[in-house]
């Protein structure tokens, strides 16, 4: 049977494909632009996107198992619901879904309000699925490299309380798992949450020494201005978005993104290896630049 990876050229669905096709799965992907496509030897393309139902109802027909991503954009939640539908439609029973950690708490954050509405219709719908709920991406702070770099400042709004930061790479590992888990079942699974956290969690103090370590000079912690973050959000994204984002920071400093007791054991046994540190992305993106 096939397996559909939504969001497929993006920094997680590309890796969550090229790991489906390394375990031998049968994989389609959903691009908007096919030229853009650029997958293993293997890989069907269906082009379309989450508003164009009769798009969505070709990629999902024949699929048994689906992974649904959608991008953070102002219809978000619309377009979840929608591809949820149709895939009822379809007679999809397996899926995993990307959320995020929190969803349930970061209730006036838009993006995870709109994640979290996505998980209560998995549930009030009955279908068979893994919800994973990711805490801040490791890669987000490669936006923010010249500044560590060339101002001596981490700037982004992450606080006292703590971040569990995870790798990319580990977060479309264990999404290819769950999917082929579900995939290989020989009857479809009970509903499951997993939070995806790295392997400690981690201050705005303890980035800034990361990178001072990393780099050999002082690195300062600058990030508790949420009023700044978002101005200057607005120079490279829509102001909706960056105002988003200023109140998820806002959320970083008075509640942080925790992992609970359990959560990094079962990873590592899942993923069968220890999780990626900050400090080895940090190391490996000196090395790179």
């Amino acid at each position: 049977m096939t397996i559909l990876v939504t969001g497929a050229t993006g920094n997680v669905g590309r890796q969550v494909v090229e790991h489906l096709v390394k375990r031998g799965a049968d994989v389609r992907a959903l691009v908007r632009d096919p030229s853009k496509a650029d997958f293993p030897a293997g890989v069907s393309v269906a082009q379309g996107d989450f508003l164009d139902v009769d798009s969505l109802r070709n990629a999902m027909s024949g699929v048994s198992t689906l992974f649904l991503l959608n991008a953070v954009v102002p219809d978000e939640f619309t377009q979840a619901l929608i591809a949820l539908n149709v895939a009822r439609s379809a007679g999809i029973e397996r899926i995993v879904y990307l959320s995020v950690i929190h969803a349930d708490v970061y209730v006036n954050v838009p993006h995870f309000a709109g994640k979290f509405g996505v998980e209560r219709m998995i549930e009030q719908m009955g279908f068979k699925a893994t919800i994973l709920r990711p805490a801040y991406f490791i890669q987000n702070d490669l936006t923010v490299k010249d500044v560590i770099t060339g101002y001596g400042a981490y700037p982004m709004p992450v606080g006292a309380k703590g971040l569990a930061m995870i790798d990319v790479r580990d977060i479309a590992e264990i999404a290819a798992l769950e999917l082929l888990r579900r995939e290989q079942a020989a009857e479809p699974l009970a509903l499951d949450r997993i939070n995806l956290v790295g392997p400690e969690t981690l201050t705005g103090t303890d980035i800034a020494a990361i990178w001072s370590d990393v780099l050999a000079r002082p690195i300062r912690y600058g990030g508790d201005n949420t009023e700044g973050f978002e101005q200057n959000l607005k120079q490279f994204m829509p102001a909706w978005m960056a105002y988003d984002m200023r109140l998820m920071g806002e959320r970083f400093l008075t509640d942080g993104m925790l992992p609970e007791a359990g959560d990094v054991e079962r990873l590592t046994k899942l993923l069968g290896r220890p999780l990626r540190s900050y400090s080895a992305f940090a190391s490996e993106t000196v090395a790179s630049a």
